[in-house]
């Protein structure tokens, strides 16, 4: 069953990548940072719109591995590889974080399935924490 598993692995490592890639592509389109010739020299005051622009993009984040995490579960539960929709986000979300869980309640058809959410999780919140600093240091502060 280990052919199935990488097979259906990828299929939802590919999903969540092309989410997360449209998803970072859209919230730059809605957050126009500042060009980098117009980028300030010094560290000026902190913005009333600088702080809610900061926060857009948290909140933003937020929402786009929500998504991503609510995917894995729905099809942990759409193949019955865990009894319930709540297990499911539970084991999706400790996945994805590569918190790490005791696997007893996921099938052993579909284990590795949930192992390999942990690398594909830890690698978008690294995406994403790349792609914060950078607009944090694109964001014009000053106005």
């Amino acid at each position: 069953m280990l052919l199935p598993q990488l097979g259906w692995a990828t299929a939802m490592i590919m999903l969540c990548v092309t989410v997360h890639g449209l998803g970072l592509a859209l919230l730059t389109h809605f957050i126009h940072p500042a060009e980098s010739s117009q980028r300030a020299t010094h560290l000026p005051p902190v913005s009333v719109r600088g702080i809610l622009m900061t926060l857009a993009i948290v909140y933003a984040l937020f929402i786009l591995h929500g998504i991503e995490i609510w995917l894995f579960a729905a099809f942990f539960r759409i193949v019955d590889a865990l009894p319930t929709l709540e297990t499911a986000v539970y084991y999706s979300v400790i996945s994805y974080g590569a918190i790490g869980y005791d696997d007893v309640a996921m099938t052993k058809e579909w284990r590795m399935v949930g192992a390999l959410e942990g690398i594909c999780g830890i690698i978008l919140l690294g995406w994403s924490t790349a792609y914060f600093v950078q607009m944090l240091g694109r964001i014009d502060l000053r106005k």
